[in-house]
């Protein structure tokens, strides 16, 4: 996920301060990531670092603005233009879990599967739910006017979708795992049972005979 240039959005659209920055982020995202101010601001720190937003300000309030800078702009367009690259896949903790599971002596990995299945069942029916209240316009916290309201609800449900679509593939992932479990545990049997055999045939292998001259 990337905050640096969510924040730069945010800031395309206008000069704001850390909490607003905070508030539409998360309302954009129905807070699938939440943010803490601590994380805004020194994202904003980075983004001044770096020449892509500068000062705008403060109100009376003592609340600190930033606007972005044109490099900012050119920045954002260029982030916007270009795929999100698959090359480097972010980490992913459950293949993590389950690549070590495997390789760990006294795991039950099917256990692990069919407990993280279970997790991911019961998340789809959440994020399937709360599809069903987005399609149905219920309302959500931190709505603003009508048409940015619209233009968030649409944002959410295009998260909750993707969240949705991931989660399907994920138990789609676990029911292929667990195929593979019971196909590796069938051929380590195959094979401690033809080591068993081997072994007895070389345990009651009759002598040759002598023959008498």
């Amino acid at each position: 996920m990337s905050i640096r240039h969510g924040l730069l959005a945010l800031l395309g659209q206008g000069p704001r301060y850390g909490y607003q920055l905070r508030t539409e982020f998360e309302a954009r995202t129905g807070a699938t990531w939440p943010l803490n101010v601590g994380q805004v601001y020194t994202t904003l720190s980075r983004l001044e670092r770096d020449g892509l937003v500068e000062p705008a300000g403060e109100d009376e309030e003592g609340h600190q603005f930033y606007e972005v800078t044109d490099a900012g702009r050119a920045e954002l367009r260029a982030w916007f233009d270009t795929p999100v690259p698959r090359t480097n896949p972010p980490r992913d903790e459950l293949a993590i879990k389950l690549a070590m599971a495997v390789t760990v002596p006294g795991v039950d990995v099917s256990a692990v599967v069919q407990g993280q299945r279970r997790h991911s069942i019961k998340a789809l029916q959440d994020y399937t739910r709360l599809k069903g209240r987005a399609l149905a316009g219920e309302p959500r916290l931190g709505a603003g006017t009508a048409s940015a309201s619209a233009n968030n609800d649409l944002a959410w449900l295009l998260v909750l979708e993707q969240l949705i679509f991931q989660t399907e593939a994920e138990i789609r992932w676990l029911d292929h795992c667990e195929t593979r479990l019971a196909q590796q545990a069938e051929i380590e049997q195959a094979r401690a049972a033809e080591a068993a055999g081997q072994e007895t045939a070389r345990t009651f292998r009759p002598g040759r005979r002598r023959t008498r001259s």
